[in-house]
């Protein structure tokens, strides 16, 4: 039996990865509840989208469950129940452990673990009872591999493929998949923020402190965010049922 996903709800959709996701789910005709914290960058979202007016945004904090029921609340009383769900909210700082506090280790895991527990929450007892699903998980090559300077951000995305493989085999048997997309360093503001910071603390040059991203890539580039997305969309298609539990590395062959 062949589900149609008629609505997908993605988190972080107000920009970089979650933005060109959104934008071409809408393009294929799915009706699409964009979320994140500020209502601003989701409506520019929309506006760039072709199939706007099956577009809804919703302000939702991720990291606060109460927030992340009433958003979906709103979701599926608007738009239906939701077949495919796209975690793609997250959050990185840059600091040695040595030098982290508890906040900013627990407002990264309440972003990037936390906020996909919640979100999943909401959609699986759904996906369940209809027998059909598929959840998508924006991980990153930093839940694969370490990098230093940003442990809360790899602890949080390997512990969200640990969640994402015993969910994949509680679901294997109901006509849901679940599974990472682990993109490497990616052409989003996040990568233009952090070579700002590279260039203001040491002084370097713009495409010196670039390197420094694209450096760890065999391709030698940043990934682009259409690139992560066409694997999202394969994970959607009715022909990948049989892909379930596992990370899909979007990096150039940096993790393989």
């Amino acid at each position: 039996m062949h589900h149609k996903i008629a609505h997908a709800v993605v988190t972080g959709a107000g920009g970089g990865i979650g933005s060109a996701i959104a934008i071409a789910l809408l393009a294929s005709g799915i009706k699409v509840s964009l979320m994140g914290r500020k209502l601003e960058p989701l409506e520019a979202t929309i506006g760039l989208s072709i199939g706007a007016d099956n577009a809804l945004p919703i302000s939702c904090d991720v990291a606060a469950s109460d927030s992340v029921t009433m958003a979906f609340d709103k979701a599926v009383s608007a738009q239906g129940a939701v077949d495919l769900l796209v975690n793609c909210a997250g959050a990185a700082t840059t600091q040695p452990f040595h030098k982290l506090t508890t906040d900013a280790w627990h407002q990264s895991l309440g972003v990037n673990l936390h906020g996909v527990f919640h979100c999943t929450s909401e959609v699986i007892e759904g996906m369940r009872a209809r027998q059909f699903g598929r959840i998508i998980n924006i991980a990153s090559t930093s839940a694969l591999k370490g990098y230093a300077y940003v442990s809360p951000y790899c602890a949080s995305k390997h512990a969200v493929l640990g969640l994402t493989r015993s969910l994949a085999l509680e679901s294997a048997k109901l006509g849901i998949t679940v599974n990472a997309v682990c993109p490497g360093y990616t052409d989003t503001q996040l990568i233009r923020d952090g070579v700002d910071v590279i260039v203001k603390k040491t002084g370097r040059s713009p495409a010196e402190a670039l390197a420094e991203f694209t450096s760890s890539n065999p391709q030698k580039r940043l990934v682009t965010p259409d690139e992560v997305t066409s694997a999202v969309l394969w994970l959607c298609s009715q022909h990948s049922g049989a892909i379930t539990g596992q990370a899909i590395s979007v990096s150039g062959g940096e993790v393989m």
